[in-house]
C-alpha cells in the first residue's frame, strides 16, 4: 500500500512540474504577444518633426485626415496614391478635377480659407504654401501645419527638397527617389539642348490686356535658371509679381521664343491674352515671325507648380518650344 501511494505522489508531482511549465510559457507568449501588439501601435503612431521656416510640426508618420492649400502638394499626393480630406475647391486646376467632387470637403479658397471647416474635419496634418503664409498661426491651432514653400531663386533644389519632405511624411521615400531621378534625366536632355542654343526667350503673364516680364530667379524664372533658356532681357528685376511692362519693350528686346502665361485662363475669367498680346507690335518680332510665341498651362504655371504632376507638365511645355 504505501508503495502505491509513493508511486502516486510521485505522478502528481510530475504532472504539478508540467503545470507549472505550461503557464510560464503562455505567460511568455502573452507577453510577446502583448509586446508585437505594442509595436505595431507604436509604429503606427509614429510622430516626427518637421522644421521650416515659419515653425516646427509634429506630423503623424502616414496621417489620415489630411488638408491641403497648396495645388502642387496635392498633385504630389495624388501622383503618390495619398488620400486627402480637404482641398480650396474655389479654384481647382482642371488636371485636378475630381478634387472638386462631394467626396471631399471644400476649405475655402487659397486667400480665404474656411476655418470652420477646416477644424470640423480635425486634420491630422495640414499643407500650406507662400498665399497662405500670413495666416500660419491659425492653421497651426487647428492641426500640425507644414508650410513648404517654393524658393525661386534655387528652384529645382527647393522643389526636391519640398518632394522628400511629403515622402518622408507618407512613408514614399523609394518611389520618389524614383521620380526624381527621372526628372533630374528629363531636366539634363533639356539643358543639352539649351547649352547650344543662340535663341534667347521672354517670359510674359498677361492679364486684362496687361503684360508682365520675369526673368531668372523670379517666380517663372526656372525656364532660364532649370532649363537654360538664355533671357533675352538679363535685367529684369526678380520677383514675385513680376516686372509691369509694354507691348513696345516686348518689340524692343524682340526675343526669339516668347513664353507667355495666361492668368485670366488659369483663374477662369473670360479675358483673352491672346487677343490684346498679339498685336501689331508684337507681330514684328522674331518669336512672332518664327511662329515662337508658346503659350503655357496657366492653371499649372500660375496656380500650381512645385508639384510631381505640375513639374513634369512644365517640363513637356518647355521642351516643346525646342
Amino acid at each position: 500500500m504505501k508503495k502505491k501511494l509513493s508511486i502516486f505522489a510521485i505522478l502528481l508531482a510530475f504532472l504539478l512540474i508540467l503545470g507549472a511549465c505550461g503557464n510560464k510559457d503562455a505567460g511568455n507568449a502573452d507577453k510577446s504577444d502583448d509586446s508585437a501588439s505594442g509595436d505595431k501601435k507604436a509604429e503606427e503612431t509614429e510622430t516626427i518633426t518637421i522644421k521650416h521656416e515659419l515653425g516646427e510640426a509634429p506630423v503623424k508618420k502616414n496621417p489620415e485626415n489630411v488638408v491641403v492649400f497648396d495645388f502642387g502638394i496635392l498633385d504630389t499626393l495624388d501622383e503618390l496614391g495619398v488620400n486627402v480630406k480637404g482641398v480650396p475647391q474655389a479654384t481647382v486646376p482642371s488636371y485636378l478635377e475630381k478634387y472638386k467632387s462631394d467626396e471631399y470637403t471644400n476649405v475655402g479658397s487659397l486667400k480665404e480659407p474656411d476655418f470652420e471647416a477646416i477644424h470640423a474635419l480635425k486634420p491630422d496634418v495640414i499643407f500650406i504654401s507662400g498665399r497662405q503664409a500670413d495666416l500660419y498661426d491659425q492653421f497651426a491651432e487647428i492641426a500640425p501645419t507644414v508650410y513648404i514653400p517654393l524658393d525661386t531663386t534655387d528652384y529645382l533644389n527647393s522643389f526636391k527638397e519640398n518632394m522628400n519632405t511629403v515622402a518622408k511624411i507618407f512613408d514614399k521615400e523609394d518611389e520618389m527617389k524614383q521620380e526624381l531621378a527621372d526628372i533630374d534625366d528629363r531636366v539634363a536632355a533639356i539643358q543639352e539642348k539649351t547649352s547650344g542654343m543662340d535663341e534667347k526667350g521672354l517670359i510674359v503673364l498677361g492679364t486684362e490686356g496687361k503684360v508682365s516680364a520675369y526673368g531668372p530667379a523670379s517666380r517663372f524664372g526656372l525656364i532660364h535658371d532649370v532649363f537654360g533658356v538664355k533671357p533675352a532681357d538679363d535685367k529684369i528685376e526678380a520677383s514675385t509679381h513680376g516686372q509691369n511692362i509694354t507691348f513696345e519693350y516686348i518689340l524692343d528686346t524682340n526675343p526669339d521664343i516668347l513664353y507667355v502665361i495666361d492668368r485670366d485662363a488659369a483663374i477662369g475669367t473670360d479675358s483673352s491674352v491672346k487677343a490684346s498680346l498679339e498685336n501689331d507690335l508684337v507681330k514684328k518680332t522674331n518669336a512672332y515671325k518664327n511662329d515662337k510665341i508658346v503659350y503655357l498651362n496657366g492653371e499649372v504655371w500660375y496656380l500650381a507648380g512645385g508639384g510631381l504632376q505640375s513639374m513634369k507638365e512644365m517640363i513637356s511645355e518647355v521642351e516643346g518650344s525646342l
